[in-house]
C-alpha cells in the first residue's frame, strides 16, 4: 500500500552536488517528503551529511536520465510508495566548453542526451499522473544560456533552447489540465558544476585561431563568477517558492545579473504573457 501521504512529495533528479543537493535540502525543511536522485549513488554521502546536520531527512532513489527504463523504474517506485508525485524537479544536467568545431558528435550526443532528452523522459514519464490527478508542478533548471547563446557553449545552448521551446510549448496545455510549469534560469553559479563542464571538456582542441580567443573570454567569465555568481543554496530557495507560491511564473531569471543578459532578448521577464495568451486560446 502507499505510504500515506500526509505531506506533499517531491523528486528531484540531479542531487549529488550544487543546484540539486541545496534544493534537496530546502525541500526537505518545508515538510516535503523528499525523494532525491542521482546516478551514482555512492555520491550521497555530501546530500546525506547535510540532511543530518540541517535536522531533516532526505530519501536517496538511483536514477539515470539517460537511461528509460531507469527513469520509469525510479518513477513507478516513488508512485508505488508514495501514491503520487506533487512536484517534479528537472535538476540533473551536465555543461561541456567547445564552439562547433571543437565539440565531436560523442560530446553533442551527451550534452543533448542529458540536458534535453532527460527532461523530456522525466517529464513524460511524471505529467501523465499529474494530469489523472489535476495538480502538480514542473520545474526544469535551464539556464540564461537557454534564453541567449553563448560563445564556446554551442552545444550546451542548443540543448538548453531545446528545453526552453518544449516547456514554453507544453505550459499552456499543461495549465489548463491542472499542472504548473516552470523554468529556473539562473546566470553563474559557484557549484562544482563549472569544474565538472572544465573537466569533461577538451581543452587541447581549442588550437589556432581559437586558442587566445577562449583564453581571453574564460578569463573574462571567471572574474563574472567571481562577482557575481549565486550559490547551490540561493537556487535552491528559488526552485522551492516556484513550488510553493500560489500562482509562479513560467520563467525565474534568478538574479539581476543574469536579467541584464537576457535583458535585449527577453520583453516580459516573467515569460507569462506567453502562457497566458495560449491558455487563453485553448480554453
Amino acid at each position: 500500500m502507499p505510504k500515506s501521504r500526509t505531506a506533499p512529495v517531491v523528486l528531484i533528479t540531479g542531487t549529488s552536488t550544487g543546484v540539486g543537493l541545496h534544493t534537496a535540502i530546502a525541500f526537505a525543511k518545508a515538510g516535503y517528503q523528499t525523494i532525491a536522485t542521482m546516478r551514482d549513488t555512492s555520491k550521497k554521502d555530501e546530500l546525506l551529511a547535510l540532511a543530518k546536520a540541517s535536522g531533516v531527512k532526505v530519501k536517496v532513489e538511483r536514477l539515470d536520465v539517460q537511461k528509460k527504463k531507469s527513469i520509469e523504474s525510479c518513477v513507478a517506485k516513488v508512485l508505488k510508495k508514495y501514491g503520487g508525485i506533487d512536484v517534479l524537479v528537472n535538476n540533473a544536467g551536465a555543461g561541456f566548453l567547445g564552439g562547433l568545431e571543437q565539440t565531436s558528435d560523442k560530446d553533442l550526443e551527451r550534452t543533448m542526451e542529458i540536458n534535453f532528452f532527460g527532461v523530456w523522459r522525466m517529464t513524460k514519464a511524471v505529467f501523465p499522473h499529474m494530469r489523472e490527478r489535476g495538480s502538480g508542478r514542473i520545474i526544469t533548471v535551464t539556464s540564461v544560456g537557454g534564453l541567449i547563446g553563448q560563445p564556446f557553449n554551442d552545444a550546451y545552448c542548443a540543448a538548453k533552447f531545446a528545453v526552453e521551446g518544449m516547456m514554453e510549448a507544453m505550459a499552456p496545455l499543461a495549465k489548463l489540465l491542472g499542472v504548473q510549469v516552470s523554468l529556473i534560469e539562473p546566470g553563474p553559479i559557484n557549484t562544482e558544476f563549472v569544474n565538472s563542464t572544465r573537466a569533461s571538456s577538451d581543452l587541447a582542441a581549442f588550437t589556432a585561431p581559437y586558442d587566445a580567443i577562449v583564453a581571453k573570454y574564460m578569463g573574462a567569465t571567471g572574474n563574472v563568477f567571481a562577482t557575481y555568481g549565486q550559490t547551490g543554496a540561493d537556487i535552491g530557495d528559488i526552485i522551492l517558492n516556484a513550488a510553493t507560491t500560489p500562482e509562479p511564473d513560467f520563467r525565474y531569471i534568478t538574479s539581476d545579473f543574469a536579467r541584464q543578459i537576457v535583458a535585449p532578448k527577453v520583453v516580459d521577464p516573467s515569460g507569462n504573457n506567453v502562457v497566458e495568451a495560449f491558455a487563453a486560446r485553448l480554453a
